[in-house]
Parts: C-alpha cells; sequence; structure tokens
C-alpha cells in the first residue's frame, strides 16, 4: 500500500516510528487498521532498510481494542461462524512477531483487549504513567483467550499473574506492570519518546544480521523442545554471522577500543 490512513509511518534513518492514527476512538482497531497494520509488517522481513519499528499511540490511548461500534455494524461479525474478521486481525499478531525488526512499544493511557496484545506482541515495553492494560476480551462475554494473549501474557509474567488477569480482566497498571517485569521502564507520559532513544540507540548499535537472529533466536528458543533444540539454532545463528564482514568489523573495533562500522555484509 502506498498511503496508509489510520497508521502513520515517520522513518527517522533504520528506525521506523508506527503511531496508531485515530485519536478520535482511542486508536480503536477498525477493518482498515488491521488491513494496514497486515500489509506494513508483512512488508518488513523483506526491507533491509528498517532495523526497528517503535509502536505507538496517538492522543491519549495506545488503543482501546476493537472497535466495538464498527464491529457491531459488520455484516460478516467477526464473533461469528468461522474464522471471518477473527483470523484477520489474529495475522497483525502473527506478523509482528514473524518480522526481524525488534518492536518497542510505548504504551500511554488504555491497552485494552486487542491492543494490549500489539503490547504484548512487542519486544520491548515501556510505559507512561496513565499506562492501564488489560485482556478486555472476558468481558465482553467472550473468552480471554484471544489474539495471541494465552501465549504471550504467562510467558511474560508468569501462569500466576497470567491466569489473574485473563480469569477477571482487570487493568494492570503501570507501577505494577513494572513490578512484574511486563514493561522496562516507566516514564512521564511526555518522556516516552525520550526514554525510548537509548534502547533505539544500544540496538542501532549492534550488527544488523545479529539483531535480527536475536529476535528470531529468542523467539524459537522460547517454544524449543529443550537444550539441545536451542542450541542447534544457536549454532546455526552465530556461524552464520561469523562468515559476516561485520563480525570481522566487530572484532577488530573490539582490539582497536572504538565503536564498530557495520556495513550489513
Amino acid at each position: 500500500m502506498s498511503s496508509y490512513e489510520t497508521i502513520h509511518i515517520e522513518k527517522r534513518g533504520a528506525v521506523d516510528w508506527l503511531t496508531l492514527n485515530r485519536p478520535e476512538s482511542l486508536n480503536a482497531i477498525s477493518t482498515q487498521m488491521v488491513t494496514e497494520l497486515r500489509d506494513y509488517f508483512g512488508g518488513l522481513a523483506e526491507d533491509e532498510s528498517v532495523r526497528i519499528v517503535v509502536m505507538r499511540g496517538a492522543g491519549r490511548a495506545f488503543c482501546a481494542g476493537l472497535d466495538i461500534k464498527q464491529a457491531g455494524d459488520r455484516e460478516d461479525n467477526p464473533f461469528g461462524g468461522g474464522m471471518g474478521f477473527q483470523g484477520y486481525l489474529a495475522e497483525v499478531y502473527i506478523r509482528m512477531r514473524r518480522c526481524p525488526q525488534p518492536i518497542v512499544a510505548l504504551v500511554q493511557g488504555a491497552a485494552c483487549g486487542g491492543g494490549f496484545s500489539f503490547v504484548l506482541a512487542a519486544d520491548i515495553r515501556i510505559a507512561g504513567k496513565s499506562a492501564k492494560m488489560n485482556a478486555a476480551f472476558i468481558r465482553l462475554g467472550l473468552s480471554a483467550c484471544d489474539m495471541g494473549s494465552s501465549y504471550f501474557l504467562p510467558r511474560l509474567v508468569g501462569t500466576s499473574l497470567a491466569s489473574e488477569l485473563m480469569l477477571t480482566g482487570r487493568f494492570i497498571h503501570a507501577d505494577r506492570a513494572l513490578a512484574t517485569g511486563l514493561v522496562s521502564e516507566v516514564v512521564e507520559d511526555n518522556e516516552l519518546e525520550t526514554a525510548a532513544q537509548p534502547y533505539i540507540d544500544e540496538m542501532l548499535a549492534t550488527s544488523p544480521m545479529g539483531l535480527r537472529l536475536t529476535k528470531e533466536g529468542l523467539s524459537i528458543a522460547i517454544d524449543a523442545a529443550g537444550l539441545e533444540a536451542t542450541m542447534a539454532i544457536e549454532n546455526r545463528n552465530q556461524l552464520m554471522c561469523s562468515r559476516t564482514e561485520d563480525f570481522k568489523e566487530g572484532m577488530n573495533a573490539f582490539l582497536e577500543k572504538r565503536q564498530p562500522v557495520y556495513s550489513n555484509r
């Protein structure tokens, strides 16, 4: 797609700043937003010019979840038979995890339901003090197991807290999210962009292949059958990296006590 309407992509060098851009509805998820997010994240695998994605919401919320009003007006009800819209939206989270670029989520205000799952599908999460997140699905007569929440949440915070949040639909606020390891940092809402910069700078200081394969390796290791399976992926990734010019540059820079200059070769 040549242009988007419900999301805004600002390119800052090798970093894409993706803003959910429906502030009048607290960035609720519409069909058009799903189409645009599927297109954007689906194209990242082939785009070596983008090394990091920063995901945030315009206005006072990150994402309030599914646009219930639009869902009610939709003829192909997403909660009806077959996969329909359910599977269409679910693919966004799969593409977020599949893309080789690390995703940094900056969360202010509400991140509910599918919006919460956007946060969970990211790699690094920073919360503003106003952040409040919940698996809202269960409060709508649905199961709380939706949009990858039952996969992501227990892996991030453990089964006990995940069970509490998903069985009750209660909110987790910024301070508790920090204490339980769900987010890396809590700052004032207006400092989120500044807080993200050190993470971005440190990731950009790594080799492009090393960064991509680290995200891939972590994702595989979470579900690996055991130590041997995990180490097989690690060995494969290290062999791939060790045969690059960037590895030679990294070693030389270390010995010469300078910052490496990587060329993605």
